[in-house]
């Protein structure tokens, strides 16, 4: 009955009883009228106490209990969930509730993760970012991919510009042709013009351009294509993407 002090005018409140008489309605539904709430009651009977004191009364009477002996609720318990359901869903229309909405009331759930998480909420940078300049040598940039264990690493001109990335699939490209490139440099080794994401973008968009173009990482940019982290699709996964 304390808690009857959170009640105040221009609330809304639901009451759910299947006969409608239940005693501890009956004591709080004067205070509910007092302080000028406005009453919703869920109930299978429509002269009841309750359904008299309500504003709007939404019948959800059956026929007879689930239970053989008429007794535990059952079938009465499923009727009240499902007009409350159907409320639910009503309201959700009238106030043009939408999944976004949604999400930013539940960021740690899936949906919340896929519309609110950016990339920049997931990607690794700083240290952890692997990165060389066009004129590294082969020993530099191999050491460079392998040490920070992304499989790849964003080869930069002298302004700091993502140019290209050189990946393990490359490395064991030139392998297979024998040793000579190790005489070369990142430059003469990268793929130019890689796809890369902005941090910005939805975690959500990142993964679709990784999974359109059957790739595992993506070198994250700023606007003016400088790298500033790196995220892999594991990533995505591990935050249930």
């Amino acid at each position: 009955h304390g808690d009857l002090g959170i009640v105040s005018a221009g609330d809304i409140v639901i009451c759910l009883s299947k006969s409608g008489t239940t005693e501890e309605l009956n004591f709080i539904i004067p205070a509910l009228k007092k302080t000028g709430a406005s009453i919703i009651a869920l109930t299978g009977n429509n002269r009841s106490y309750l359904a008299k004191s309500a504003d709007i009364v939404l019948d959800t009477g059956i026929e007879q209990e689930a239970c053989p002996y008429d007794l535990a609720p059952t079938t009465s318990t499923t009727a009240m969930l499902a007009m409350g359901d159907a409320l639910s869903m009503t309201l959700m229309q009238e106030k043009k509730f939408t999944p976004v909405d949604f999400a930013l009331t539940h960021p740690k759930g899936s949906l919340g993760r896929k519309l609110t998480m950016k990339v920049s909420d997931i990607m690794a940078s700083g240290e952890t970012l692997p990165v060389v300049s066009e004129n590294a040598t082969m020993t530099d940039l191999i050491l460079e991919m392998t040490s920070k264990r992304y499989g790849v690493s964003a080869i930069i001109n002298k302004e700091g510009v993502l140019t290209g990335i050189f990946t393990d699939g490359d490395l064991r490209r030139l392998v297979q042709q024998g040793d000579e490139f190790m005489n070369l440099t990142a430059r003469s080794v990268m793929t130019p013009n890689p796809k890369t994401v902005g941090a910005e973008k939805l975690a959500t968009e990142c993964l679709e351009i990784l999974e359109t173009f059957r790739i595992t990482q993506l070198i994250v940019c700023d606007s003016d294509q400088r790298p500033a982290g790196i995220i892999h699709i594991h990533d995505l996964i591990t935050f249930g993407l």
